[in-house]
């Protein structure tokens, strides 16, 4: 997938089916939209194109109000590219861009630059100053300019949603089994591994501690977890929170152990995709307590990794 910053670059391919939207998460409400896109683009020989936004406009707009995301944007980049986005375009989302009338981007970047043949926009979505920007004024201005334009349905849940807020406030009750099943896919982190106080290696259960790049974290527990490593998706468990069995900090961490590995990791840049929530995070009178409550944890992950349905998702990842 080509990646452009800005709209301005003469190596955009044109003409594109066009999408846009900040896709955080890229879940299946988002993966629908690209289904669109990439189907129509085939067939009219056009170039599937999603274009996006960095950093988030309401960070800019409204900073007190702006949403953790749940992912980074190399980590949306690479999903696009998974769902078979040739090209994406990200545009440096700014006061001045938003101060750009919704009619101008349509016209001049959409119509002009891009040469857009069909435009789709997911349920709702609006932009452009004062949101402007909405399905039945870029319709209207498709039956102009000489583009089709629709909007992609809203992809629901037990009746409900699926948004990225609706994500974001699954995964901080630590619902991470609903949460993937509107992502389509185990949430994840990524980070790198940072040396710990090793106090996991004394207990026989050595952690890779991670720092995190994702803003969005489960509750505070324990998971059962898959770990990349090396290409291999290995089974592991992993740790939320303060440790408050002993120095209770201030800042939480992640800490996962995985089984049946005993490589250095120090350094690496890891992942961790959260797959099953095992309990809350505790306090222990003392190292022997803890010890044999991470015993116990470690075989209820080890008896639900045995599940069929569980081998066959490992086996995607």
């Amino acid at each position: 997938m080509k990646i452009f910053h800005g709209t301005d670059n003469a190596n955009i391919a044109r003409p594109c089916v066009l999408t846009l939207g900040v896709f955080d998460g890229l879940h299946l409400g988002h993966q629908a939209i690209m289904l669109q896109v990439v189907d129509r683009a085939r067939a009219i020989g056009a170039v599937a194109t999603a274009l996006t936004f960095d950093p988030h406009p309401r960070a800019v707009l409204h900073p007190a109000t702006a949403p953790p995301l749940l992912q980074t944007l190399d980590q949306r980049l690479a999903n696009l590219e998974v769902l078979g986005i040739e090209q994406t375009i990200v545009i440096p989302f700014s006061l001045e861009f938003a101060s750009q009338p919704a009619e101008n981007f349509l016209s001049d970047v959409i119509h002009d630059r891009l040469q857009a043949r069909e435009v789709y926009l997911g349920k709702g979505f609006e932009f452009g100053k004062d949101r402007g920007g909405n399905i039945d004024l870029l319709r209207s201005m498709s039956e102009k300019l000489g583009f089709l334009a629709d909007e992609v349905d809203e992809v629901q849940l037990r009746g409900n949603r699926i948004s990225s807020s609706a994500i974001r406030r699954l995964l901080s009750e630590g619902r991470v089994n609903l949460a993937r099943r509107m992502l389509g896919r185990p949430y994840g982190v990524e980070g790198v591994i940072i040396r710990g106080n090793r106090r996991g290696h004394t207990i026989g259960f050595p952690t890779a501690n991670l720092k995190p790049h994702n803003r969005v974290i489960p509750k505070y527990g324990v998971y059962a977890t898959a770990t990349l490593i090396d290409g291999i998706w290995r089974k592991s468990i992993t740790n939320i929170g303060v440790r408050p069995t002993f120095e209770n900090d201030a800042e939480p961490s992640i800490e996962t152990f995985v089984f049946d590995f005993d490589g250095d990791l120090y350094g690496d840049v890891l992942r961790v995709r959260f797959l099953h929530r095992i309990r809350d995070e505790r306090k222990f009178n003392g190292i022997d307590e803890l010890k044999a409550q991470i015993e116990r944890d470690s075989n209820r992950a080890r008896n639900y990794f045995r599940h069929q349905g569980v081998k066959n998702m490992l086996a995607i990842l």
